[in-house]
């Protein structure tokens, strides 16, 4: 059964759970799309993974994944880009509140900062968790959006 398709990025400080997490997709039903690096390499850069995996969330109004270290650096280069809402999650009551009050299509995950058991528990909650359609969060997110186009009331 596919339930959708999902894009993962890393830098190297986020490669091993990313290969780990991918795994993990493919056994819930999901159709995990690996975006880079392929390879462990000290010399791959967030922002470039970042942008990769954004424009394809974008395109084909998919879900992301990105990985770093902490998953800071990712979750600001992902905001960054038109619109995606990104958080960064730790722990499962973050990944609950990023989905049903954010509408979060892009999930940053830190490789050093949550086992693989714990990042496996924030992606299903963040997955399968709906969002709130509720009007005040419509209004959040849509001021949220316009602080990065720039775009006053």
């Amino acid at each position: 059964m596919d339930k959708g398709r999902v894009y993962l990025g890393s830098d190297h400080a986020g490669f091993m759970l990313k290969k780990s997490l991918e795994r993990f997709l493919e056994q819930e039903g999901y159709v995990a799309k690996d975006l880079g690096p392929f390879e462990l390499n000290a010399d791959d850069d967030y922002p470039d993974y970042a942008e990769k995996v954004c424009r394809m969330v974008k395109k084909d109004k998919a879900k992301g994944i990105l990985i770093c270290g902490s998953g800071q650096g990712m979750d600001r280069a992902a905001n960054k880009m038109r619109g995606i809402q990104a958080s960064v999650c730790w722990n499962k009551k973050s990944a609950m509140s990023a989905k049903k009050h954010g509408n979060v299509n892009v999930l940053c995950l830190g490789e050093q900062m949550v086992s693989k058991r714990m990042a496996e528990r924030i992606v299903r909650i963040w997955l399968e968790e709906p969002f709130r359609n509720e009007a005040r969060h419509l209004r959040r997110i849509r001021k949220t959006e316009r602080l990065g186009a720039g775009v006053k009331k």
